[in-house]
């Protein structure tokens, strides 16, 4: 007992050392404060709202999800299909829309879904390029179950971007915000039809702004990428769709995912509206972009770079060369000029200035801010086409190219001797629905020759042949890469 005695007093006697000890080394530690969470923290959101402990985005998905539709693409696909960026990007065997793997036997018909915004309520509808350009058939599903053949109004593989419009009324459209306020942090919805599971709504923050991610630039010899990233969960289907602010408008048009397997692993691209405003007009209001070139060659100014040219500031964007009678020399830019503005807006990387020049058309005018001699000067430039012209020029397409789905255009001295022909029109670019996408497997880039045994020698005379032929028509003609004379048959 009187040992117990004492293994209890020395038990007491070291909890008192302890509680001592702890008591002067908490009042040593006053730097250390721990302190218990508030039980219902507030939120600040970008609109304004302090909706408190919850965060509630169903006013916003009830006001978008009417106005996203999915998309369903049937696509011939040859048995030898060519290496294609998108599948590169997502990985192996998950394109960004669903399809199956090619068979070795003969060309066949699958099909692929991706997403669409409502922008008009009579039936256009913004999307990706890449969900479209290939297709044959396009039919397009609204929230509400309604099903519609859509038709291809335009697109442009340099953003990406592509207008359909289906034949109906009083649709639900969605407004465009300006993604130009968008802040990384912003709270946003992505809004679409990932995994072919229809009005999908995920919620993240923007996480960046201007990013250029290379997926574009095997689609067009113009790549234009300034993404708005976001950790909105953004998965294949999701193409197309909406990326939408607090106050449910839209802000992007979502496009890729960065990520090894195909699905969502943290980032997400979205066209910004701003860009897709204007591409959008252009394919309704000439039947083609109309895009503004400054005519130089650039890169992205950095610390390294500056140190390298001598120069005192370190953002911006460098003027490495300027192209012959270019815009940009015209105005008086010069090589080593550093842009780090356009108009009000300031431009730190390559991306964010292709952006602001891509919402031009030839002929604008715009004011660069230019550093030079250590110092800023304003340059007012008058954009140019591609051409070398300040004008637009609306599409003309005859009627019977339209039904043909195709472009034409006379050939080059280059083009002769590459084909080895002394006539023809070069086949320059083919639209999904046509007669050639949808009756034959014929590339771009084919020389046409002969219609029904026929000589071609123009654009014109092709179009006066075609006008007047009806039932089945053989195309005869070459490639410039390969060997030997093509044919194929189309009805009319």
């Amino acid at each position: 007992m009187k040992s117990l005695f004492s293994l209890l007093g020395a038990g007491l006697a070291g909890s008192l050392i302890t509680l001592s000890t702890y008591k002067a080394l908490d009042m040593d530690r006053k730097d250390v404060i721990f302190q218990k969470a508030a039980d219902k923290p507030a939120f600040s959101l970008a609109s304004g709202q302090t909706p408190g402990y919850e965060l509630d985005f169903s006013a916003q998905a009830e006001k978008v999800t009417p106005a996203v539709v999915n998309i369903k693409a049937k696509i011939s696909v040859a048995p030898a299909m060519q290496n294609d960026m998108f599948k590169d990007f997502f990985g192996q065997g998950s394109p960004f829309f669903f399809e199956p793997s090619p068979r070795n036997q003969g060309p066949r018909e699958s099909t692929s879904t991706g997403s669409g915004v409502i922008i008009s309520k009579d039936g256009y509808i913004v999307t990706n390029n890449h969900v479209v350009a290939d297709a044959n058939e396009l039919e397009v599903s609204l929230s509400d179950k309604r099903t519609y053949k859509a038709k291809v109004i335009g697109t442009d593989p340099s953003t990406d971007l592509a207008v359909i419009q289906i034949k109906e009324n009083n649709l639900p459209a969605l407004p465009f915000g300006n993604s130009d306020q968008v802040k990384v942090g912003s709270w946003v919805l992505a809004v679409g039809n990932p995994f072919n599971l229809t009005s999908t709504v995920t919620a993240g923050v923007v996480s960046a702004k201007a990013r250029n991610i290379s997926i574009l630039r095997e689609k067009s010899p113009v790549p234009i990428e300034s993404f708005i990233q976001t950790d909105a969960a953004i998965n294949p289907g999701n193409s197309g769709g909406a990326l939408v602010n607090l106050n449910g408008d839209l802000i992007g048009i979502n496009t890729a995912i960065a990520s090894p397997t195909g699905a969502y692993s943290g980032y997400g691209f979205a066209v910004p509206v701003n860009l897709v405003t204007k591409v959008v007009e252009d394919i309704i209001r000439y039947g083609a972009v109309q895009r503004g070139f400054l005519g130089i060659i650039i890169r992205d100014l950095d610390g390294n770079l500056a140190k390298e040219k001598d120069l005192s500031i370190s953002e911006g964007v460098l003027v490495d060369s300027l192209n012959k009678e270019s815009a940009a020399k015209d105005a008086g830019l010069k090589k080593g000029d550093v842009i780090v503005k356009v108009d009000q807006t300031k431009v730190n990387s390559s991306s964010e200035l292709q952006e602001q020049i891509a919402r031009h058309r030839p002929g604008d005018k715009v004011n660069l801010t230019v550093y030079r001699d250590g110092k800023e000067m304003p340059f007012m430039v008058t954009l140019k086409n591609k051409d070398g012209k300040s004008e637009v020029t609306k599409s003309e397409r005859k009627e019977i190219f339209e039904v043909m789905g195709a472009e034409f255009t006379e050939l080059t001295a280059k083009d002769k001797k590459s084909a080895k022909v002394d006539d023809g029109v070069k086949v320059s670019k083919i639209y999904p629905g046509g007669k050639l996408k949808t009756q034959t497997d014929m590339k771009e880039g084919f020389i046409i020759t002969k219609i029904d045994k026929q000589e071609v020698k123009s654009v014109k005379d092709l179009a006066a042949m075609l006008e007047k032929k009806t039932g089945g028509v053989m195309i005869e003609g070459v490639y410039t890469d390969l060997p030997g004379n093509y044919y194929f048959a189309i009805g009319l």
